[in-house]
């Protein structure tokens, strides 16, 4: 089974009034990862499309072809992976790997069959997926977080004390435009990052989990840095981000997100940072 939902892009004059529940509903995916299915998210923001991958006793695949004007899937597009559940498989092209949680993947365009397994349909593994328009064939590169050596920042007096995994990132493979990466909050540390920053050249997308407990919320922080809103995000909820949005926030307790960004530039410190007294 395979759900796409599509949402569309907004000005920042376009939320300026919005309520919270029509916030929520351009801007907050509620539904991840689903036994069984495939849940994705076309967003026309630089047409990115995210999700989650959650087989258990069938092998899913992702099955795109008139949606986007092409003869299948990754046709004309670059696929991101990350496991965050359970041990499964990826099968690419004939290709089987063992995904163990944490593992990722790189997979070019022009990729005609990217098959997911979990190894045991009681514990699944949840592949969460991105994918954004490629213009060039780069090879498939798998990568685990055991390879990837973290960007240690942030301290405990602020409350960010987080690691940086970099995956799909010029430092450890090549890609057209999508870079992809997974954080890790320190316990005692709250602030995903702060002061906030925005980059109008990339969008971004997030999704939170491994929450400390089942009370733990995240509020997501968005909005011009002048006249900022906020999203309460539950654990396994996702966040699209527009470019012209800040990009931050907190929780009650310590979590984990994997961010994903497409746009013009692929540099990661390509951002402008917005000075604490600027906000609003």
């Amino acid at each position: 089974m395979q759900e796409m939902e599509t949402r569309y892009t907004h000005s920042p004059e376009d939320i300026r009034h919005y309520s919270t529940e029509q916030l929520r509903n351009e801007f907050l995916v509620e539904k991840i990862f689903v036994p069984g299915t495939i849940q994705l998210t076309y967003t026309h923001n630089d047409r990115m499309i995210f999700g989650g991958v959650t087989p258990t006793d069938q092998p899913l695949e992702v099955q795109l072809s008139k949606e986007l004007g092409v003869e299948y899937f990754l046709e004309r597009r670059e696929l991101g992976v990350i496991n965050i559940g359970g041990a499964g498989t990826i099968e690419i092209d004939g290709t089987k790997e063992d995904m163990k949680k944490q593992d990722g993947y790189y997979i070019g365009k022009e990729t005609k069959h990217v098959v997911f397994s979990s190894k045991d349909p009681n514990d699944p593994a949840k592949f969460y997926v991105s994918s954004v328009p490629a213009h060039h064939k780069y090879p498939n590169v798998k990568i685990s977080i055991d390879q990837v050596k973290p960007m240690e920042t942030g301290e405990g007096l602020t409350l960010n004390e987080r690691k940086i995994y970099q995956y799909i990132h010029p430092n450890v493979c090549e890609s057209c435009q999508l870079q992809m990466g997974y954080t890790i909050l320190e316990p005692g540390s709250a602030w995903n990052t702060m002061p906030c920053h925005t980059h109008e050249r990339r969008m971004e997308a997030y999704v939170y989990f491994d929450f400390a407990n089942e009370d733990t919320k995240v509020f997501h922080m968005m909005g011009k840095p002048d006249e900022t809103k906020h999203l309460v995000v539950a654990e396994e909820q996702a966040v699209i981000s527009p470019s012209w949005s800040i990009h931050s926030g907190v929780g009650t307790s310590n979590y984990s997100f994997i961010w994903a960004m497409c746009g013009e530039n692929i540099t990661y410190t390509d951002m402008d940072m917005v000075p604490m007294d600027e906000l609003k």
